[in-house]
């Protein structure tokens, strides 16, 4: 493609597009979008890498006339800007099929798929591939501390990236991952999600065979093994693993894990385990992190890296010096002894183990969980059951209102009431409040010494990051 186009995105303050954007801007290309709302981290990173938003959306905002379109997966019919490509026929296509076309071509493509853990677990085999000196590319679906980026171009010969089942484009309802013809698979988990687009289980479950069933024969799959301490198959995976023509390494705690965590202890400031490799002691693992499932992803990734030829040594000391990634478990801020977390965990099994993390690392805390249903699978009532009983591992719990609850049909709508009745029966009380502000000003002046507070959501959540410790601050000046 000539570098002196100019390529526009609708949606690029997602995650993957706004990531897509600074790629192309690397490359050359001229690069501009815009976006509904923009929010951090996202916005603040294009705005590093001095890339224009237009916000709202406006037909206008495409004038000039660009060379190129992509059109983000949120995009639908009726978005003024999409409505005004089809209508003016300015070439369009999606983020995968230009990410394929453009930077995947003649790379060695590692692809982190599952339902949960896949920005983390990509953050940390491309550190390991970096630290190595490998100089990978990669892609990943959040700002991983260590890049300060959530994308390089490198000059190794492995491209490391998310792959996301979420579908590709209003024209395209097929799963991203697809396009990335993988070399390799790291498969953390298949559980269902993206209730929007997929019916049920079996149709989560027909996405990754799919997947499964492209890697070629030379490659791997790395895939889990073993629930946390139940050490629990799961039929799901096993049925997409029945697809694989290539060689499959497990990792985990389970019976037939080839990378076997053992000796795990979650301390107040590190977390060490141990990692058998076909029954043999292999290495001894630390990193700064808490959780149980961070632990299985570093595994996954440390695994991924040794079947690449990086050593032991090479792949503890990356790990050592992995820091996090954005909205994962981040402190965003300490107020007269109060921590608040950032975490973007959405779905009933990220919370639970989101929640069990911070036991871990802040004992004897009193531990608030505050949740946003934002996701089109949390907004609907398909897990509420699985989300009562996660959040039910806090001591104190408040649920906001549901997210643009009008665009859910009733029937299908998560029912708040139900919710809290169902986390009444695990024994423990949830407040509703319909929103940031009335939450703010509720929980503020309840708030003591020594708590956590877990805010949850995939979005930016009103501005409750800012608004909370902003309140917190004010009542401490008043005293």
């Amino acid at each position: 493609m000539n570098p002196k186009k100019h390529i526009y995105l609708i949606g690029i303050c997602g995650t993957a597009m706004a990531s897509l954007a600074g790629m192309l801007k690397q490359r050359g290309f001229r690069v501009t979008g815009s976006d509904a709302a923009a929010y951090p981290p996202m916005s603040d990173f294009l705005r590093q890498l001095d890339i224009p938003v237009a916000q709202p959306f406006d037909a206008r905002n495409l004038e000039p006339r660009p060379d190129l379109v992509v059109i983000g997966n949120a995009m639908s019919r009726g978005n003024v800007e999409l409505e005004h490509v089809l209508d003016q026929r300015i070439p369009f296509c999606s983020l995968p099929q230009l990410l394929h076309d453009e930077f995947l071509r003649g790379k060695e493509v590692l692809v982190v798929a599952g339902t949960h853990g896949k920005t983390t677990t990509t953050s940390m085999l491309s550190w390991i591939f970096h630290s190595a000196g490998l100089d990978p590319s990669f892609l990943i679906g959040g700002i991983a501390e260590n890049f300060g980026s959530s994308f390089h171009l490198g000059q190794g010969r492995h491209f490391i990236l998310e792959g996301d089942e979420y579908d590709t484009a209003f024209f395209d309802k097929g799963p991203k991952f697809l396009h990335y013809f993988p070399d390799a698979v790291i498969l953390t988990s298949v559980e269902f999600d993206h209730a929007d687009i997929y019916k049920d289980l079996e149709a989560v479950e027909t996405a990754f065979k799919r997947l499964v069933n492209l890697i070629p024969r030379r490659g791997r799959i790395i895939a889990f093994d073993g629930v946390a301490a139940e050490a629990t198959e799961s039929p799901s995976l096993e049925r997409c693993l029945g697809k694989a023509f290539c060689p499959v390494e497990r990792y985990g705690t389970g019976p037939r894990a080839n990378w076997r965590v053992t000796n795990l202890r979650l301390e107040a400031d590190r977390t060490c385990w141990t990692v058998l490799h076909d029954g043999q002691p292999w290495a001894d693992l630390e990193f700064a992190l808490g959780g149980e499932y961070n632990v299985w992803n570093a595994t996954a990734a440390a695994a991924m890296a040794a079947s690449c030829g990086i050593s032991q040594q090479a792949i503890a000391a990356a790990l050592k010096t992995f820091k996090s990634v954005k909205r994962r478990l981040e402190v965003k801020a300490q107020v007269n002894g109060v921590t608040i977390i950032d975490d973007f965990a959405h779905h009933p099994t990220a919370i639970a183990g989101t929640l069990k993390a911070l036991r871990a690392r802040y004992p004897g805390a009193r531990l608030w969980a505050i949740l946003e249903p934002r996701s089109n699978t949390l907004r609907r009532r398909v897990l509420q059951s699985d989300l009562a009983r996660s959040l039910a591992l806090a001591d104190e719990i408040v649920v906001a209102g549901v997210f643009r609850s009008e665009a859910i049909p009733e029937n299908e709508r998560m029912q708040l009431p139900e919710l809290a009745a169902e986390i009444g029966r695990h024994g423990k009380q949830a407040r509703l409040l319909p929103d940031a502000d009335a939450i703010v000003q509720t929980i503020a002046p309840e708030l003591r010494t020594g708590d956590v507070v877990a805010i949850l959501s995939n979005g930016g959540f009103g501005g409750i990051y800012e608004k909370l410790p902003a309140r917190l601050r004010a009542l401490a000046e008043q005293q």
